[in-house]
């Protein structure tokens, strides 16, 4: 399961759940644009991939809570454990900049 990492429009990277855990790396044309800006300052630009057995915890954060999570849940009929689908589901309209937006 995949989702594209949007920072203001721009395609910056991919966000993906492997059978390890967590996966995300930014797009190399992104890092080389003048005025790449981070997606978070946890994720600083580099061009080998984040790897982590859990949600990145900047990821996880754009997921709403309490009663919006509820919504979203009840409406989309989605585990609230399954964070990635949760995440593509709900933050391809996220406020700020960033944007995750389901892959295929």
């Amino acid at each position: 399961m995949k989702g594209i990492v949007y920072y203001q429009d721009q395609r910056a990277g991919v966000v993906e759940q492997t059978d390890e855990g967590y996966r995300f790396q930014y797009d190399p044309e992104y890092i080389s644009a003048p005025g790449a800006k981070l997606v978070s300052q946890t994720l600083p630009l580099k061009s080998e991939a984040y790897i982590s057995k859990t949600m990145f915890p900047f990821f996880d954060g754009l997921i709403p809570e309490g009663w919006l999570l509820d919504v979203a849940i009840e409406t989309w009929k989605i585990n609230p454990r399954d964070r990635m689908t949760l995440l593509l589901t709900v933050c391809r309209d996220c406020i700020g900049a960033v944007k995750v937006i389901k892959q295929g």
